[in-house]
């Protein structure tokens, strides 16, 4: 049986575990200097909930298979920190997260992801986001995140048109 949830403070090991896992699929695709190991470390998972994003997981007979953060800024809201653990991949659990936060927000929502991600792209360009282009992507990356220069640089933005 699954079940989307928020996720608990108990479980911040797993979920970094998920995130970290699922990251492997960024070594040698995203520029070397924005790859770190961990990808994810406990201490920048405390400062993203922190900041506001809130993690559902996915649950399924009680394990947790992925973890996807909504985070309110300003007048829309952000798709944050969205991994499913490799074993899991291709299997519905990240479109599930998706369409649950959807189904949350009321407002424009926004992913921001890797450029060089092409799975990512295809991931969200699936579920009807669409890419904003280049100008509007540095726009709202220095606007709606805190991200280095680098990130902005090496990063795309999506949208979910719903909203428009």
């Amino acid at each position: 049986m699954s079940d989307i949830r928020p996720c608990r403070e108990d479980e911040r090991t797993a979920m970094l575990a998920i995130v970290n896992a699922a990251a492997e699929a960024y070594r040698g695709v995203i520029p070397a200097d924005r790859c770190h190991e961990p990808y994810m470390a406990h201490d920048e998972l405390d400062r993203e909930i922190a900041a506001g994003v809130v993690f559902w997981g996915y649950e399924e007979d009680g394990a947790l298979l992925g973890v996807m953060g909504i985070q309110p800024v300003g007048e829309v809201d952000l798709i944050r920190h969205a991994y499913v653990s490799p074993a899991s991949q291709g299997h519905g659990v990240g479109g599930a997260l998706l369409a649950h936060l959807r189904r949350l927000s009321e407002r424009r929502m926004l992913v921001g992801t890797w450029a060089a991600a092409e799975w990512a792209i295809r991931f969200y360009r699936r579920y009807g986001f669409e890419q904003v282009t280049p100008e509007r992507k540095s726009e709202l990356l220095r606007t709606y995140w805190d991200i280095p220069e680098r990130q902005i640089e090496t990063s795309v933005v999506l949208a979910d048109p719903a909203f428009d």
